[in-house]
């Protein structure tokens, strides 16, 4: 990613709250949005007391079990999903991180974990690159043409503004309400593939379009958001209740606008995605997936089981 705020220029000890991870673009490492000071990560460890279960790991490839790791790109953008909540230095935290930890306990593996861009995820998986893809990725249509995935929770795209804008009135269910802003968005997310297929309804509602601004940082969103470059944000509903909830952040969530399920992404046709879902649905029954949600504050996100490759939510 080649944009960046300015915050770390001033030397100011920042956390990036915009979480575009879901459905949408992590953020590089150590960008942060002006003015939004670090909070510690939740306390907990509920990966800690997780096993391998034998009948789940003999799912695996024989070639994985004997190597006993598995390379792992992930982005690292924000809360809740994953973010560095003491530094890039040190280790990063998030729903993501506890869930694939959680996950590689159950089938007796050591994560690789690679640290990549968003959207270098993806096409890395099928160049076999990385063996497991993690970033809150959407499944969508398009996407399942090309990834397999293993879903874990529910989140989706939702809007958030700078607080006191009236910019826009309550929840936003039509994007004709947009029409005449300027929406601020992560480059390679489905946010900005929604909007950029639905550009034409401003013009057949014949009101003005509205204009989409794509940023490659998380925190180069928020800190446009605070600074009046955009009017508003598409991105997780997680992370945008998320950042919401932090007062530093200055923002108003503004609703749920459409589900999705999100799930750990695989080349297609990859010989890992029955042991994965095992796992996860293993975490599942036996409590740690609540506890991991309850942790990150993501519980309404909960999903009863784990399914590969699931059709869109339309």
């Amino acid at each position: 990613m080649n944009l960046r705020a300015t915050a770390p220029a001033l030397g100011l000890a920042l956390l990036p709250l915009l979480a575009l991870t879901a459905c949408g673009s992590g953020g590089t490492p150590g960008t942060t949005a002006v003015g939004v000071q670090a909070s510690p990560a939740p306390t907990g460890d509920p990966v800690a007391a997780v096993r391998t279960v034998d009948s789940i790991a003999a799912l695996l490839p024989a070639d994985v079990r004997k190597s006993g790791t598995l390379r792992v790109g992930s982005s690292i953008g924000d809360p809740p999903s994953a973010y560095y909540p003491n530094g890039s230095d040190r280790a990063p935290a998030g729903l993501d991180i506890d869930l694939a930890d959680a996950v590689a306990r159950v089938l007796g593996v050591r994560l690789d974990r690679q640290e990549a861009s968003f959207e270098s995820i993806l096409p890395a998986l099928g160049s076999g690159k990385y063996d497991v893809g993690t970033g809150n990725f959407g499944v969508t249509t398009e996407r399942l043409k090309r990834i397999d995935f293993v879903t874990y929770v529910n989140d989706g795209q939702g809007f958030a503004v700078k607080k006191g804008s009236t910019a826009l009135k309550g929840k936003v269910t039509d994007l004709t309400q947009l029409c005449g802003l300027t929406v601020g968005t992560g480059a390679g997310t489905t946010f900005e593939a929604t909007l950029e297929a639905e550009k034409g309804v401003c013009a057949k509602a014949g009101k003005k379009p509205y204009d989409v601004k794509v940023y490659s940082e998380d925190a180069a969103i928020l800190t446009a958001l605070q600074q009046g470059r955009i009017d508003v944000v598409m991105s997780t509903i997680n992370g945008l209740r998320h950042q919401a909830s932090q007062p530093a952040a200055q923002t108003t969530f503004l609703g749920e606008y459409h589900r999705l399920d999100v799930g750990l992404a695989f080349k297609k046709g990859s010989p890992l995605t029955k042991a994965f879902q095992a796992a996860v649905n293993e975490l599942i029954e036996d409590g740690t997936y609540a506890e991991i949600l309850a942790k990150w504050g993501t519980t309404a996100s909960a999903i009863d089981a784990s399914r590969i490759n699931p059709p869109e939510h339309r």
